[in-house]
C-alpha cells in the first residue's frame, strides 16, 4: 500500500495505538478523506474512520473473529447483514447517530444511499487492519486485501 509522506492529520502515521489518546471522534469521521484511516489500532481493539462516496459501499464482507460497531456521522445508508453471503435477511436504513452492531461471522455491508459522502467510525474487537492502514479509496482497499490473502 503506498503512502503519501503525511496524511490528513498531518502525521506520518495517524494511528496512535496503543498508546493512550483523546480525540473527538465526531469531528475525525467527519473531516476524513479517505476511505479508509486507521486510527488506533490496540491488542484487543481498533478504530477506523471511513467516508463512503455518494452511490459507494463498504462491500459485502464477513470477519470470521471479528465483532464490528459501525457508527454513522454524517449521512444516510442501508446496512444489510445475513448469515451467508446470498441471505441477507436483516436490511435497514441508517441515518447520522445511529450504530450497526455486527457480530462476528456476519455477513454485512453498508451502501451510501446519500447526497453527499457517508462518515463514520469502526470499532474492530480485535484489530481487523493491519497498524496505521490509510486507503484513499475503496478500490485501493480491495487491492490491499487481495495483496494479504
Amino acid at each position: 500500500m503506498e503512502q503519501n509522506n503525511k496524511n490528513w492529520y498531518g502525521m506520518r502515521d495517524p494511528d496512535k495505538g496503543p498508546n493512550p489518546w483523546i480525540l473527538n471522534i465526531e469531528q475525525a469521521a467527519k473531516q476524513n478523506p479517505n476511505y479508509r484511516t486507521t486510527l488506533w489500532t490496540g491488542e484487543h481493539l481498533q478504530l477506523t474512520v471511513m467516508s463512503i462516496p455518494i452511490g459507494g459501499e463498504i462491500g459485502l464482507e464477513v470477519h470470521p473473529d471479528t465483532d464490528q460497531f459501525i457508527r454513522v456521522e454524517s449521512g444516510s445508508a442501508k446496512a444489510v447483514m445475513g448469515p451467508a453471503e446470498d441471505d441477507l435477511t436483516f436490511q435497514q436504513f441508517v441515518v447520522d447517530g445511529d450504530a450497526i452492531f455486527v457480530p462476528a461471522g456476519t455477513w454485512h455491508n453498508v451502501i451510501n444511499y446519500g447526497a453527499w459522502p457517508l462518515k463514520l467510525y469502526t470499532i474492530y474487537a480485535p484489530p481487523h487492519h493491519p497498524h496505521g492502514t490509510v486507503h484513499r479509496t475503496k478500490e485501493e482497499a480491495d487491492a490491499d486485501e487481495h495483496d494479504h490473502e
